[in-house]
């Protein structure tokens, strides 16, 4: 390779290594911050980019992944989860009935997923599981609640996963994935393991004035039983970390190394652009800080309900990557390397559904999408198809 091949493979694997650095940084100052206060750093964090994070979230599972989540399929999606967001709403008035009510809906979401995306013994087999997670969750439903808010929160790895099929530099991809895993399984394990306790508090710092002495933050956290110890402060200190990743990833991250995602969802909601998109999401986090100033229980309540749309619409491509891994890999696409890449060797099955995951599509140009936030198209050559240096 010589000249402007090896230019060009050489900006790629540097860029490779600065996204993957960015990522390490920013893990390290959100475990910082979460050890400092995690109250404060949960609260400030959800009023601050809680509304704005679910808003690209949507935009870029809906754009990237439009062959899963394509109607009718998706008007069922919404009508299911609109009954959650229905149920939550009204599990302060009527109680336990609301809330055994919206855990079938949110398993009913996943029968239906695992019915579409899921074939022959897959489908079996997930339907039974769905059916005994179903049945645990009914008879502890204080320990689903707790439990579904930390995997939430656990997401991004998969979708990070996914992405970073595009990065061909076979060290390059193996850096940028070993780091997802260290923010997202080995620093969560090293608090919970107890090694940190000497530097955890519960105290609520600057949001005292909106959380009180922040029992109901750490209360949402724990697991049931557990508010008092220092387990639930544990956990309120994993949910604070994972949570602050969590805004940096769809904040952050994805509109910027993903904006042909955004440019999908664009083409398929053209009304709704990326200008738009955050100029919506300002305003309502501006109503929800009113909100969460005048009663932050209530406030949480409302927007923890909303949220419900983003975290189970990911339900369906979730199940497709994870248990429908085969499908997916057999349409990555190849690197120009010698090493081999991700779904090398494979091919798509003639009788693949219509859902099958496309490969990455190619990044667009300067007119393809909006780039928010200052975004250069040139920063996508970290992840465009070049050959890996050295072969």
């Amino acid at each position: 390779m010589t000249g402007p091949e090896a230019s060009s493979g050489v900006n790629a694997v540097s860029r490779s290594r600065a996204l993957t650095l960015c990522v390490a940084g920013a893990a390290a100052a959100a475990l910082a911050l979460a050890l400092r206060s995690p109250v404060a750093t949960t609260v400030i964090g959800v009023i601050l980019f809680g509304v704005l994070h679910n808003l690209l979230e949507v935009r870029y599972v809906l754009g990237r992944f439009s062959s899963v989540l394509g109607r009718p399929f998706l008007d069922l999606l919404v009508a299911l989860i609109t009954g959650i967001v229905i149920c939550r709403l009204l599990v302060g008035t009527i109680g336990r009935p609301a809330e055994l009510a919206e855990i079938a809906l949110g398993y009913a979401v996943l029968l239906a997923a695992a019915h579409h995306v899921l074939e022959g013994r897959r489908r079996v087999a997930a339907w039974t599981l769905i059916g005994v997670a179903a049945a645990v969750s009914m008879a502890f439903p204080g320990y689903h609640v707790v439990v579904l808010a930390h995997l939430h929160h656990v997401v991004p790895l998969f979708f990070l996963w996914e992405w970073s099929r595009r990065i061909t530099s076979v060290r390059g991809r193996r850096a940028f994935r070993a780091v997802q895993l260290l923010w997202v399984v080995a620093v969560p394990a090293v608090v919970l393991s107890g090694l940190l306790d000497g530097s955890l508090t519960a105290d609520p710092g600057m949001v005292r004035s909106v959380v009180g002495d922040g029992h109901t933050v750490l209360t949402s956290a724990a697991l049931p039983g557990t508010a008092a110890t220092v387990v639930g402060l544990r956990l309120l200190t994993v949910l604070a970390f994972l949570q602050t990743m969590h805004y940096v990833v769809w904040v952050a991250l994805m509109p910027r190394i993903a904006p042909d995602a955004s440019a999908a969802f664009e083409a398929r909601v053209p009304w709704v652009t990326g200008p738009r998109l955050w100029a919506v999401g300002f305003v309502v986090a501006a109503l929800f800080a009113v909100l969460f100033g005048l009663d932050f229980a209530r406030g949480t309540t409302v927007y923890a309900a909303l949220s419900s749309y983003t975290a189970y619409v990911e339900l369906p491509v979730l199940l497709a990557m994870i248990v429908g891994a085969g499908r997916v890999s057999a349409s990555s696409p190849a690197s120009g390397s010698g090493d081999e890449s991700p779904g090398a060797g494979t091919v798509p099955s003639p009788s693949a559904p219509s859902w099958s995951l496309a490969p990455p599509p190619p990044l667009p140009t300067v007119s393809g999408g909006s780039y928010p936030i200052g975004l250069r198209p040139d920063i996508t050559a970290a992840v465009a198809p070049d050959p890996e240096l050295g072969h």
